[in-house]
């Protein structure tokens, strides 16, 4: 079994992770920390635990004193958080997927500039892994550290890569415009995702400063060997969960939709969690699952090609995926414990 710890489990994500890896059948969850209910049953938390997660919620001190009895360490914190928990979890041979956002940017000045935070563990950046399984499969088998990509990113990513890899598009004309649940500002209480706030409303947020952008970024630069700048504009919408992105860019040469559907579906042929479909995607048919919806349109037109994926951003978008390196990261089925189907309604 693979004895596992999650720090930061009372959050969004770090539930749903709790949730993956208590039905995962090769891991046992050693501890859960959290620190706003530290001392706290995890079930009078998440009633739906009641009599199957009973575990107390231990504080950062305790969490740290048991690093020695586990073999991969999760942790679903705000950026600035994980830098000395990954330090003494790695000296001490624990394997660490990193929800948040301190391992993903390579260049710790961009770090800097987007998180106006210091990096604290500049020494690990070259050995961590960004953790797309999609593209990084072969090398996040053999790290111990992944940074556990973005919900945006994930969805832009996978949405854009092949037309990059086919040299089919201006990498300098994409535009990206993206829309997110309320789960994805998290669990802290904020005036602007309260009910009333924010339902019957939609609304554009962090436009041109989202820090999923450099992440975005970086990833699409190393895809097309220079350095790419985009538009990426976040918006949130009244619903619990979901992601769904619309990717637009120009075409740099004459080629049909049928094409373009050839060129993906022989790309994503082998992947499992990535689904090419010919029907606009829609977050209802992702939810709950691990699961990216991707269908392409072709604007003959205006000689633009338009890419739709939805995801969900608590699974897809982060404890999913952190499972799904896990698995490749222990060398188990990429898909165990994750075999599942959205639920609808």
């Amino acid at each position: 079994m693979i004895k596992a710890g999650v720090i930061g489990s009372t959050g969004y994500a770090g539930q749903q992770l709790v949730w993956f890896l208590n039905n995962h059948p090769d891991v046992k969850i050693n501890f859960l920390s959290s620190h706003s209910y530290s001392g706290v049953s995890f079930s009078k938390i998440y009633g739906n635990y009641s009599k199957s997660i009973e575990s107390i919620c231990v504080d950062i001190k305790e969490a740290e004193s048991k690093l020695s009895e586990i073999d991969i360490l999760f942790i679903a914190l705000p950026h600035g958080k994980s830098f000395n928990l990954v330090k003494k979890a790695l000296n001490l041979g624990v394997k660490v997927i990193d929800l948040g956002a301190d391992f993903r940017l390579k260049d710790p000045d961009i770090y800097k500039q987007w998180y106006a935070l210091d990096h604290q563990a500049i020494n690990l950046l070259p050995k961590s892994i960004y953790g797309l399984p999609e593209l990084n499969r072969k090398i996040i088998k053999e790290s111990n550290l992944i940074a556990n990509p973005g919900c945006y990113p994930t969805a832009s990513i996978l949405a854009l890569t092949p037309l990059l890899k086919s040299n089919i598009i201006d990498p300098f004309s994409i535009i990206i415009d993206a829309k997110s649940g309320v789960s994805g500002a998290g669990r802290s209480l904020n005036t602007s995702i309260l009910y009333g706030e924010c339902n019957e409303s939609i609304k554009a947020y962090s436009v041109s400063s989202h820090r999923h952008t450099p992440e975005i970024e970086q990833v699409l630069s190393q895809i097309n060997s220079e350095n790419i700048s985009l538009l990426f504009t976040p918006h949130l919408v009244p619903m619990n969960r979901g992601i769904l992105t619309t990717c637009y860019g120009n075409l740099v040469k004459d080629i049909s939709q049928e094409e373009l559907y050839k060129i993906y579906s022989s790309f994503y042929k082998d992947e499992s969690f990535v689904r090419v479909i010919e029907e606009i995607p829609e977050t209802k048919w992702v939810k709950g699952s691990n699961f990216c919806d991707i269908a392409i349109r072709v604007d003959e037109r205006t000689k633009k090609v338009i890419i739709v994926s939805a995801i969900d951003n608590l699974i897809k978008g982060a404890a999913g995926q952190a499972v799904q390196n896990m698995n490749i990261m222990f060398n188990l089925d990429e898909n165990k414990g994750l075999d599942l189907l959205s639920m609808f309604p």
